[in-house]
C-alpha cells in the first residue's frame, strides 16, 4: 500500500512539475559580443564603459517567431544585479550582473528547448 501512493505521488509530481531550462554568457572585454537562445526570444548582448565606473550594457531580443526586436539599454556598476523578463514574454526571466569588468547573463524560462538547440 505505502509502495503504490509513494509510486502515485511520484507520478503526480512530475506532471505537475514545470521543467526550467537556463542558459548563461560571459562577457569579458567592451564590444565583445554574446548571445543567449533559450526561450522564445533569442538575445544579443555587449557593453561599453561610459561615466567613470559604470558599464552601458545593451541588449537586443529578438522573437523567433518574428517580429520587431526588443531592445534594453542600462548602466551597471561593479556588483550590480538586475533580473526582469521582456513585455509579452514573462515565460523568461533575464539576470544581468556585473562583476569587475565583467557581465554575466542568464536566462530561465519554462519554455522547452527547441530540438536542434537540445542537440549542441
Amino acid at each position: 500500500m505505502i509502495r503504490k501512493t509513494l509510486g502515485a505521488s511520484l507520478l503526480a509530481a512530475l506532471f505537475l512539475a514545470t521543467p526550467a531550462f537556463a542558459e548563461k554568457a560571459t562577457v569579458e572585454r567592451p564590444i565583445e559580443g554574446s548571445s543567449l537562445h533559450v526561450g522564445r526570444l533569442d538575445m544579443a548582448v555587449y557593453y561599453v564603459p561610459v561615466d567613470g565606473d559604470l558599464l552601458e550594457v545593451t541588449a537586443t531580443f529578438a522573437p523567433k517567431g518574428g517580429g520587431d526586436p526588443l531592445r534594453v539599454v542600462m548602466g551597471l556598476a561593479d556588483r550590480d544585479s538586475v533580473t526582469f523578463s521582456m513585455p509579452g514574454y514573462q515565460d523568461s526571466l533575464y539576470t544581468f550582473s556585473r562583476s569587475g569588468e565583467e557581465v554575466t547573463v542568464s536566462t530561465e524560462t519554462d519554455m522547452p528547448l527547441r530540438a536542434d538547440a537540445q542537440m549542441r
